[in-house]
């Protein structure tokens, strides 16, 4: 770390976040959260996933258009007597673009920021993503403070729209 009028500063980040990329709301059931999203909000449907190793039934609707748009997963636990609850709490996680999703992990991690276990894998929009556990632990100090965050590598459209 350098130094800044006393403070340390971390080093020069090697990756930028380029906007949100989506909201996930859960409840006990998905039904409610459709009725008000997609038929009184009109979003519109994009896409259905199902993870019984991620214990998620979400649908997905779509808010904006172009590289602005924003993602809504509506989402119900598989199996509400398993974790994850993603029910618990009700704005499960956010994410957001990153231009480099390799870089960003690796630095981020170098400056203390927990990750949720799986490394970066494939979402459920077919993205590279990984996450921030939302508490930090005694190796890792750092952490989303109460909220997962969901890290996305941006496209190439998406890099090349929202980029500076």
């Amino acid at each position: 770390m350098r130094t800044v009028n006393g403070a340390a500063t971390p080093p020069a980040r090697p990756f930028r976040i380029l906007g949100l990329q989506q909201i996930a709301i859960g409840g006990p059931d998905k039904a409610p959260l459709r009725a008000l999203w997609v038929d009184l909000f009109g979003l519109q449907p994009a896409g259905h996933f199902r993870s019984e190793r991620e214990n998620v039934d979400e649908d997905i609707v779509l808010l904006g258009r172009g590289a602005a748009q924003v993602e809504v997963d509506l989402m119900q636990p598989v199996d509400p007597a398993r974790s994850p609850r993603v029910d618990q709490p009700a704005l499960n996680h956010i994410g957001l673009w990153v231009d480099d999703l390799a870089q960003a992990c690796a630095w981020l991690q170098a400056q203390g920021v927990r990750f949720a276990p799986g490394g970066i894998r494939k979402g459920a929009a077919g993205h590279e993503v990984a996450f921030v556990h939302p508490r930090p632990n005694d190796a890792f100090p750092l952490s989303g403070a109460g909220v997962l965050i969901e890290l996305v590598q941006a496209p190439p459209e998406v890099i090349a729209a929202l980029a500076d």
